[in-house]
């Protein structure tokens, strides 16, 4: 089974959780892990949703912010586009490094990096591409 889903979102971050909560439902519908989609999914989702809106499109209530989900029961890939300018993602800080422990900025693509498979920028830096993988699809890890 498969699904496709296009949303379009007002710029106004009480949108984020009924958008998320709606295509995790979908991720259920089809047949997706249900632990992926309340850990990994809900916060990987909301953080690029909640970047688009305050970063991407910088507050602006005329701005809207496009995702497009392609959802089967073996993996979740969603696109969220956003109206701004765009950004340059390499030069994300890293939060982890301790100078840029106590420094906003780059928390929310570091978690969306650790908690989906695949990350991709467009080239302007306005839309985000990711991936996941149900647990079947996910190599197995060496338990040593």
């Amino acid at each position: 089974m498969q699904q496709d889903y296009v949303l379009e979102l007002p710029n106004d971050l009480r949108s984020i959780e009924r958008s998320v909560d709606y295509l995790m439902d979908r991720g259920c519908e089809v047949g997706f892990d249900r632990d992926l989609l309340r850990l990994n999914f809900r916060v990987g989702l909301t953080e690029a949703l909640a970047n688009a809106m305050l970063y991407g499109n910088g507050r602006d209530p005329r701005k809207r912010v496009r995702v497009e989900a392609h959802l089967t029961p073996r993996m979740i890939q969603v696109q969220v586009t956003d109206e701004g300018g765009g950004f340059d993602p390499d030069a994300v800080v890293d939060p982890t490094l301790p100078a840029n422990r106590v420094r906003p900025g780059g928390r929310g693509i570091f978690l969306i990096r650790k908690l989906m498979d695949q990350v991709e920028f467009n080239e302007r830096g306005n839309s985000i591409t990711m991936i996941l993988l149900n647990q079947i699809e996910k190599p197995r890890k060496n338990s040593r």
